[in-house]
């Protein structure tokens, strides 16, 4: 789950303009009494772009950047950045601006008090919205803690559990599209935006418009085109769209065409071997089709293993006790079916009706069933 910082600067909707012109950035600030061999990182992603040695807590980093943008300060206070970078290490996400960035705390930089400009400001409030999904996913952690581990163990606990997880990120997400619809201006929307596909497979009825209402600045800056081109392929799977006919090998070298399927409603899943969650999923999608076989209804799954996995692909049909059809190229996450369906994680599912037409995608747990039922009478 995303973690936002929480700021102490509180500006009004809409004083983050789009910057689009390089711009040089000041971060300092003192975190505690530390000094030399501590260090500060500037974290871009995963790699680190700068670097400053404490003294007496203070430290202080430049640089430029071509557009506002998202970075992580990471301390080590040995000074050793190492592998694992994040792993159990504590940093803060802040974002570079032209305004100076004040971070200071008392004892660790998860900790810190942030002071910057208006993009930060518009990231404390994105923030702020979410801490009431936070708090109920701390009553979760805490709830689980007085489980016993053998009851850790049932499928009605893991149930329950991935069950709260959904809900909480479904709130995650639309508490995002909230800021995003009501901020078109700000950086902070765009970020919010691209990490939206963290939490549920993008669709195109509900990121598509979100993104055609942000400001042209953010739709041309690199991130903003990148977005771009992926909500146009979106398009192309949309609901209510052609689905995109393909053609691949059971595990015994039939070959079955999507088109087979026309005349009965099919849902086309794309899971893997080594996907957990596409595992878990799989009692679910079982309910379904034990619930809807012989009814216009049948499931058709798309490995997503590749020829190394092969065995492991067909090992784990054995285990989940699929009964349906399944199929793959064995190229992995190229395999050319999920290519022509945009597929970038996995489960993804697509609901196809008798015409050939998408009329739902990325249908999980009890909501398969309750589709179903709308379409299967």
């Amino acid at each position: 789950m995303k973690k936002y910082l929480l700021g102490c600067l509180l500006l009004a909707p809409g004083l983050a303009r789009a910057q689009t012109t390089p711009f040089a950035f000041t971060i300092k600030g003192k975190i505690g009494q530390l000094n030399a061999p501590a260090k500060i990182y500037l974290m871009r992603g995963m790699a680190p772009t700068d670097s400053a040695t404490f003294k007496n807590g203070a430290f202080e980093l430049k640089g430029t950047s071509d557009v506002p943008r998202a970075v992580d300060l990471l301390v080590k206070r040995d000074g050793k950045l190492g592998d694992g970078v994040f792993g159990h290490i504590k940093y803060v996400r802040v974002f570079l601006e032209p305004t100076p960035i004040i971070v200071t705390s008392p004892d660790s930089v998860q900790n810190a008090h942030i002071v910057g400009g208006p993009v930060n400001a518009d990231y404390e409030r994105l923030g702020a919205a979410t801490k009431r999904v936070t708090a109920k996913m701390n009553v979760f952690g805490a709830e689980e803690k007085k489980v016993s581990a053998e009851e850790r163990k049932s499928p009605e606990f893991a149930a329950r559990k991935r069950a709260q997880f959904d809900a909480a990120t479904k709130e995650y997400a639309q508490s995002d599209r909230d800021f995003i619809k009501a901020n078109p201006n700000s950086w902070v929307s765009l970020y919010a935006l691209t990490g939206l596909g963290m939490m549920a497979v993008p669709q195109y009825a509900v990121e598509g418009p979100l993104y055609e209402a942000l400001s042209p600045a953010l739709q041309n800056s690199p991130d903003g085109r990148r977005y771009g081109a992926m909500v146009r392929d979106l398009k192309d799977v949309a609901i209510g769209a052609p689905a995109p006919n393909f053609t691949q090998k059971t595990p015994d070298g039939k070959t079955v065409s999507l088109a087979d399927y026309r005349g009965k409603y099919v849902l086309v899943d794309f899971w893997a071997s080594w996907c957990k969650p596409c595992r878990q999923e799989n009692p679910a999608v079982m309910k379904a089709y034990q619930a809807y076989n012989g009814r216009n209804f049948d499931v058709l799954s798309v490995s997503l293993d590749d020829e190394n996995g092969r065995e492991k692909w067909l090992k784990a049909v054995r285990e989940d006790q699929l009964a349906w059809t399944q199929v793959s190229d064995l190229h992995g996450f190229k395999n050319e079916a999920a290519q022509r369906y945009h597929v970038q994680a996995i489960p993804q599912n697509f609901l196809i009706d008798p015409s050939g037409k998408i009329v739902a995608a990325n249908l999980r747990g009890e909501e398969l069933q309750t589709v179903l039922a709308k379409f299967i009478k």
